[in-house]
């Protein structure tokens, strides 16, 4: 065998040498692995199953806020139950320390023995189904068993039952606690988005009562107020001009006139109406002495004496008031003329001093337009900024408003169980008969060990067998080609019947006897 490549033919002949090496471990292993299952303690598994529900009220109507992964999920409730604080009242209400068992050891026991296995069905490989939302829960099965190994049937029913209770309360807490605790976060966070809002609004109200008429969209409305005001200010400026021409060409009027009424009233001698005022006096008296007061002569000389008097009166009360000539008293003397002319210098004064008043006012309301036109771009700038933190904090409360009235309804849903859910789908079962140890698992093992020992003694017993069988062994042995080879007779038995003699060799195949 070491020699030279084996054939199928030679494997088979190594077969039916040691067939009885090959069967008879094959057939003492299983019986012998069935009779050592008996020395191992029976143990029962008790199994729940539980369905995870899908939520009862559409995602289009109220989206669900519990987004952890469910294989996650379970492995987070599922270590929260094992926990000491969950397992040590399961150990004393059951009575589960016995003997002088540690407590820290049975939890470590019932942990060991606690298996949680997925439900894969053929339909949930399919990929038909409704596309999940990128975020949302995923659930590729629709429920897991709970599975609980104890020293006897009613001990794992037990405990099966109160770990899957446990799993199931603890599911109804996290999403409870999870939908609420989300609720209360959003809460908080539109209070905060309502606070910044509220102070943003309020910067923005005081910058726009403080640059009123310099925001966006104010500009053209400035300027065109602005063109307004300097075509005023022309007007004005060019109707003040006419008004001081006007009043300085009225003033050389008056000056004109003034001149050549004083020297009317000067050319009037005071001392002729007086010596004339005497004369008329001396007259009076002689025609009185000659005629009555009736007399047409006397009348006319007393009105000539009168006229006369009136002209020295007005003589002396120009020259009295002639250093006020502006005076209500002293014009009221003067010819209308004058008066005409001081009435219009009046009005002219009037009217410059408005008009230069009316000039100082668009002055001063054209200086603030430049002000707005030339600070409108930087207002401009602060205003945009101002408003687009308002408008992303608007955005934001918003956003946050609408989060918190969808995490509203889910924890509503939630409490009213209308969400995802896990319920018991079947309660935990009461074995009938052991898990372990599995009779016929044993047997295969045992067959399975017997072959592979008579498959191992054939291969040790062919590698020991020193024989020469066949032509193939001999050249593989001598290293030389083969010419005749002669059998090794050791007795002869009858014919066949057709004149032909069999022998049996020893150390030589049938078949090559079978050619002699």
């Amino acid at each position: 065998m070491e020699n030279r490549e084996l054939t199928m033919d030679d494997y088979l002949a190594m077969f039916r040498r040691r067939i009885k090496v090959i069967l008879i471990p094959a057939l003492l292993a299983p019986l012998a692995g069935f009779i050592v299952s008996y020395a191992f303690s029976p143990k029962y598994t008790s199994q729940s199953l539980v369905l995870v529900e899908a939520p009862k009220i559409p995602d289009a109507v109220v989206q669900q806020v519990f987004t952890e992964d469910l294989t996650q999920h379970i492995a987070t409730i599922e270590q929260q139950v094992l926990s000491p604080s969950r397992l040590r009242p399961m150990v004393d209400r059951w009575g589960l320390a016995k003997g002088g068992q540690n407590v820290d050891d049975v939890m470590d026991n019932i942990r060991l023995n606690m298996t949680i296995q997925p439900v894969i069905t053929d339909l949930s490989q399919f990929g038909s189904g409704p596309k999940k939302k990128p975020g949302q829960q995923s659930s590729p099965v629709p429920g897991f068993n709970v599975n609980y190994t104890a020293s006897s049937a009613r001990e794992a029913q037990q405990i099966c039952t109160d770990l899957t209770s446990m799993l199931l309360e603890e599911d109804l807490k996290s999403r409870q606690d999870a939908t609420q605790g989300t609720t209360l976060f959003l809460t908080k966070q539109v209070e905060e988005a309502k606070q910044n809002l509220d102070d943003l609004d309020k910067k923005l109200a005081a910058f726009k009562n403080q640059h009123m008429g310099q925001l966006p969209g104010d500009e053209d409305n400035n300027m065109k107020i602005l063109m307004g005001l300097n075509s005023q200010l022309d007007a004005n400026t060019q109707a003040l001009n006419r008004a001081t021409q006007d009043k300085a060409y009225t003033e050389s009027m008056l000056a004109q006139q003034l001149a050549a009424w004083k020297t009317a009233l000067s050319a009037t001698n005071p001392q002729t109406l007086q010596t004339q005022l005497s004369q008329l006096q001396a007259q009076l008296i002689d025609l009185q002495g000659r005629y009555t007061e009736d007399h047409p002569d006397v009348i006319k000389t007393k009105g000539d004496i009168a006229e006369v008097k009136k002209q020295l009166a007005a003589i002396n009360d120009s020259s009295t008031k002639a250093t006020d000539p502006g005076s209500e008293k002293g014009s009221a003397s003067e010819p209308p003329e004058i008066r005409q002319l001081r009435l219009q210098i009046h009005q002219y004064q009037d009217m410059i001093t408005q008009t230069t008043r009316d000039q100082k006012k668009l002055q001063q309301e054209i200086s603030i337009y430049q002000g707005r036109v030339s600070s409108s771009p930087s207002v401009e700038g602060q205003y945009k900024e101002l408003a687009r933190d308002y408008d992303n904090a608007q955005k934001v409360y918003l956003d946050d408003l609408a989060k918190q009235g969808t995490s509203k309804m889910a924890t509503q849903a939630q409490q009213q169980q209308q969400g995802e859910q896990m319920a018991l789908l079947n309660p935990a079962s009461l074995p009938d008969s052991p898990s372990f140890p599995n009779r016929l698992l044993f047997a295969g093992g045992g067959l399975g060990a017997g072959l592979v020992l008579g498959l191992g003694l054939t291969l040790w017993l062919e590698m020991r067998d020193k024989s020469i069988r066949t032509e193939a062994d001999v050249e593989a042995a001598l290293g030389l080609p083969l010419l005749v080879s002669v059998p090794w007779v050791i007795e002869t038995v009858a014919t066949n019947g057709k004149g032909h003699f069999w022998s049996r060799k020893k150390g030589v195949d049938e078949k090559e006897m079978a050619r002699l």
